[in-house]
């Protein structure tokens, strides 16, 4: 088994590397002077399982041309099997036509990696689960939720005592998981769109009067919404708002917007790099996901059963 990595997150790539005991393959991942990307395998391949680990986070289009590039420079060198470890699967939330004369761009970006050569595809929390039919190779969907999950027991008392709040209707199924882990309460946000990353909330369903609510959700990225639906929660009477994000995306001025928020906390996990944003003083903690990715491999490339993680 070998483990490759391009330029969006090296440091999650080496602590799934330091969880498996094995180095990552040396690789050269360089840009020519007009910015195309350069990719050279310094290891042979040859009949190799091998993993590549990308995120297609931003800047997306330069981090998802490395991915396509690594997994033809690797089926080009005869690998046995490549597998497209993407703990953040950009371009998901383009996931169906919403009007007229729209991409489904979801579809797009699963079309490229199969073409390029994948085998397989390991992902996380994708925005919709439909998008795994989107891939006509095997496509393993890891769920973030029992990781938040344990992160609340060891940071909240009496998590029992929660309640945890999907942030729009289509967020139900995802934080359900969550509350029947914890056995608290739920709440839903009715989130009405008026268009992309603009919405307002229109109902609060459940009661929040008093409670500790922590709002779950798959992606953040420009904030506005989630510190919308904090204060809201909080002019319903809510006691505190935190938030369990997946995917920590946060675009433009996004930790100032938390900052300055009503929130508690907002907890990540590493899936995207973060290290700019996850300070104190912003209220963003980050939660490895490493341990998670890095045993989902171990059991893929020794064919046994991923689904058992989440038993």
């Amino acid at each position: 088994m070998k483990l490759l990595t391009g330029n969006s997150n090296r440091t999650l790539a080496e602590a799934v590397a330091k969880h498996l005991d094995l180095p990552l393959t040396k690789a050269q991942v360089k840009r020519f002077a007009d910015n195309e990307v350069w990719v050279t395998i310094d290891e042979n391949v040859r009949g190799e399982d091998v993993f590549v680990i990308q995120s297609t986070s931003y800047p997306t289009n330069d981090n998802l041309m490395e991915l396509l590039i690594c997994i033809d420079a690797l089926k080009r060198a005869s690998a046995k099997r490549i597998t497209a470890v993407m703990p953040y699967f950009g371009y998901a939330r383009q996931d169906r036509k919403t009007e007229g004369r729209t991409p489904i761009s979801a579809k797009l970006v699963a079309n490229l990696i199969t073409r390029a050569g994948a085998d397989r595809v390991l992902t996380m929390d994708l925005h919709s689960g439909q998008i795994q039919g989107f891939f006509d190779i095997p496509t393993d969907n890891l769920l973030a939720g029992p990781l938040m999950a344990n992160d609340i027991k060891a940071h909240y008392a009496k998590p029992s005592d929660l309640v945890i709040v999907s942030p729009d209707v289509g967020g139900v199924v995802r934080a359900l998981a969550v509350a029947s882990r914890l056995n608290a309460d739920l709440a839903i946000v009715d989130k009405r769109r008026s268009g992309p990353g603009k919405s307002e909330v229109a109902n609060i369903i459940g009661d929040v009067a008093g409670r500790r609510l922590i709002i779950y959700d798959d992606i953040v990225d420009s904030a506005g919404t989630l510190c919308s639906a904090a204060k809201s929660l909080m002019e319903a009477g809510a006691a505190e708002v935190s938030a369990y994000i997946t995917h920590g995306v946060l675009s433009g001025a996004a930790s100032e917007r938390v900052r300055t928020s009503v929130l508690k906390e907002l907890v990540i996990t590493d899936s995207i790099d973060a290290a700019d944003h996850a300070k104190p003083e912003n209220k963003i903690r980050q939660v490895t996901c490493s341990t998670l990715i890095g045993e989902a491999i171990r059991r893929i490339a020794n064919e046994e059963s991923v689904s058992k993680l989440f038993d």
